[in-house]
């Protein structure tokens, strides 16, 4: 009896998922988590208008999503002023990580990325067969110029940068970012992932032509919007591009639901306006719960804050297990220097009260280890 034949690039990848989630873990302990503070969901939740437009489309849920999501294309179109020709929606901005990997991406191809960034991009490059080359990070900001030296060095096809960045939830101003544009090596692509950018302060996105087949910029519904389970996100780049996504998608992996409520949720200014002033809030109180521990928040443009806890990554670990095992989903960076932090996301005011209780016992816990 004979198994399926992988291919050599698939046996020699390690069997493994980015992320360990809430869900895993609470399996693992046995109890659900008292308070979710880890996985930068947006508890604020989506707009009332989006959630109705979700339960009515159930009635439809037999038919296929439109594979070409028309009327949330066109929407998007409106709102940036751009042309339908520019957009692409995918599954979440990892789905369209995937597929623009397998457009870009073959054995042997340099990528370029910041070490310790969001591993999702580093796991689509690797299923392609890509190398990939980090550089570290500067003052806990990704670093523009190495990244450019390195791609330059390495003749790389592809440069991924976040901004704002996760984990750190640090920024750049847009124009840093739209001047690595003319120092890019030949036939290479900036990704720029804007998942955060809502968040930001006014000057963080890039002002480039929408046509500047040099750059892609990836956004989504799961953040400010706050419908990560719908699996919602979006690319906005030149037509060429754009078009050659339909040669390798999944033209049916949009569910209707989903494309019904983040079509709501975009036309519900008012809503995102009220989650971004309770985000902005949140932040502040979790900044506050850190320097009352003596512990030093890292100013932040995303929904979440990295906190600095003093001491190198094994102390740092040490705070987290101790929180996870009183109850409090939260995660942390990977990779030194930044894993000397904790990442905690923004969240309701009775989630923050149990943070500010277990923290101090946390930090005394792991102080006596």
């Amino acid at each position: 009896m004979t198994g399926p034949r992988y291919t050599k690039l698939v046996q020699s990848l390690p069997a493994s998922v980015p992320f360990v989630g809430p869900e895993q873990q609470e399996r693992a302990r046995g109890a659900e988590f008292a308070a979710r503070l880890g996985a930068n969901e947006n508890i604020f939740g989506p707009s009332p208008k989006a959630i109705a437009a979700m339960q009515a489309e159930t009635v439809n849920i037999w038919k296929y999503g439109d594979p070409t999501s028309h009327d949330l294309k066109q929407a998007l179109a409106a709102q940036m002023g751009i042309s339908t020709e520019n957009i692409v929606v995918g599954e979440g901005i990892d789905g369209l990580l995937g597929y623009l990997a397998r457009l870009l991406i073959g054995p042997g191809d340099a990528v370029v990325t910041s070490d310790g960034a969001y591993p999702t991009f580093n796991y689509h490059v690797a299923g392609f067969g890509g190398e990939i080359h980090k550089v570290p990070y500067l003052l806990d900001h990704e670093d523009p110029a190495a990244l450019l030296t390195k791609a330059k060095e390495v003749g790389a096809k592809l440069i991924y940068i976040a901004n704002p960045d996760n984990p750190m939830g640090t920024w750049h101003k847009g124009s840093i970012v739209s001047a690595m544009l003319d120092q890019l090596p030949p036939g290479c692509l900036l990704l720029l992932d804007e998942a955060y950018v809502e968040f930001a302060p006014k000057g963080t996105a890039a002002e480039v032509d929408v046509n500047d087949p040099r750059l892609i910029r990836m956004r989504t519904f799961s953040k400010a919007y706050g419908m990560a389970g719908a699996r919602v996100g979006y690319a906005v780049g030149a037509p060429d591009l754009i078009l050659s996504f339909d040669k390798i998608r999944n033209h049916f992996g949009m569910n209707r639901a989903s494309q019904a409520g983040a079509l709501e949720a975009l036309s519900d200014l008012k809503w995102l306006n009220k989650t971004l002033e309770e985000v902005s809030q949140s932040r502040d109180r979790i900044a506050a719960i850190a320097v009352e521990n003596g512990l030093t928040p890292l100013p932040s443009a995303t929904n979440f804050v990295a906190v600095d806890c003093g001491e190198d990554g094994d102390f740092a670990r040490f705070v987290l297990a101790v929180l996870v095992a009183r109850g409090l989903f939260v995660r942390m960076p990977f990779v030194a220097p930044q894993d000397r932090c904790i990442r905690i996301s923004c969240s309701r005011p009775q989630d923050l009260d149990i943070l500010a209780q277990s923290l101090p016992e946390a930090l005394a816990e792991a102080r006596r280890n």
